[in-house]
């Protein structure tokens, strides 16, 4: 009776985690380096979604891993950069995280018209469930 509820949940932590990893990557498109102060653009994450099922049987989503996107760094001509190429063909070049705003921006609407979709789902669980005791009682 209560799995539509417990599938619910599951998409929300999901698309919860999901909208974590969008905003990591918005807050690090710009860093060039990573925790150990070397230069290292700070590589784009995603989630990977897979079905699950908890304890009691029920069916649902979770994040399966957090993959790292392999798409080539940006490449900047920015020459007052401290992390700029100093010497060769690529002077004055900084490579910069592969992270596309607008792509990131387009994902993080859709996770959270998921996760509306998710709590809409819950609520008319409950209104159902609820219409179901009225008519018993």
């Amino acid at each position: 009776m209560f799995e539509s509820l417990d599938i619910g949940a599951s998409g929300l932590v999901a698309q919860r985690q999901r909208m974590e990893t969008i905003a990591q990557n918005l807050a690090n498109a710009n860093t060039t380096r990573n925790a150990r102060g070397e230069i290292s653009p700070y590589r784009r994450r995603f989630v990977v979604f897979q079905p699950a099922r908890d304890k009691s049987g029920a069916a649902g989503v979770r994040v399966g891993r957090i993959g790292l996107d392999q798409s080539p760094f940006r490449r900047e001509y920015r020459p007052d950069h401290p992390d700029a190429v100093k010497q060769g063909p690529d002077k004055g070049y900084v490579m910069m995280p592969n992270i596309d705003m607008a792509t990131e921006m387009v994902n993080a609407i859709e996770a959270s018209r998921a996760y509306e979709a998710n709590i809409t789902m819950m609520e008319t669980s409950k209104a159902m469930f609820n219409a179901s005791l009225r008519l018993l009682v």
